[in-house]
């Protein structure tokens, strides 16, 4: 039974930077953070013909796309004025691939989220509370190390990091577009420096808040 509790605390606390981490992805991935994005007065305006509602519309609905269940004509069939398609075959495959990506993250997430509540239940069943929520604090200083690291990188070299983490989930050169291509007039560079701000604070707030609230009523 030891054994099984020590496998069960260390999956707990790798559970929780996984669990943290995406929803608060997830927090990001809702119109609320494009409408607030798009409005900030530093945000950059598109300098090939979009006007803020223009870019919200166009946003919103590859947002969509990423989450729902449709196929990439969802974004395919999409054009500008003149008729000529909106993305093109780069884009589109592009966003095919991240939509790839985010359902692996988010089935990673149930996962997670799977295996809180197993050591939940069998810390409930066998009287191992203390042992439970010590991991769960651990998880929580353990997502503080993790995204320390990653905002250290932001703030240093942005650029760095960016390229590093579309090398880690995309393949070759899929990723690289021109300025003129719509997906980065409607997602500029400021906009993915704003995401992983964003995501580095909200997670690292969540992981010390879990951390110390945990750590505190356990002493």
């Amino acid at each position: 039974m030891k054994i099984i509790q020590k496998v069960t605390n260390i999956l707990t606390t790798l559970a929780v930077p996984v669990v943290l981490s995406l929803v608060i992805v997830r927090l990001l991935l809702t119109p609320a953070f494009l409408q607030l994005e798009y409005r900030m007065p530093y945000f950059p305006p598109d300098t090939y013909g979009f006007d803020q509602d223009e870019r919200l519309h166009f946003a919103e609905l590859s947002r969509q796309y990423l989450l729902n269940d449709a196929g990439i004509d969802f974004l395919g069939n999409l054009t500008f004025p003149d008729g000529d398609a909106l993305f093109e075959e780069r884009e589109l495959s592009h966003m095919e691939d991240v939509k790839a990506v985010l359902e692996g993250v988010l089935l990673a997430f149930w996962v997670g989220a799977a295996v809180l509540a197993l050591s939940a239940l069998w810390a409930w069943r066998r009287g191992g509370w203390q042992p439970y929520t010590d991991a769960l604090s651990r998880g929580g200083w353990l997502t503080v190390g993790l995204l320390l690291t990653i905002l250290v990188f932001t703030f240093l070299s942005f650029d760095a990091l960016f390229v590093a983490f579309h090398r880690v989930f995309f393949e070759g050169d899929t990723w690289l577009f021109k300025y003129s291509d719509t997906l980065i007039r409607l997602f500029p560079i400021r906009f993915w420096q704003d995401v992983f701000i964003a995501f580095g604070v909200l997670t690292l707030g969540g992981g010390a808040a879990l951390g110390w609230g945990v750590g505190t009523r356990n002493q």
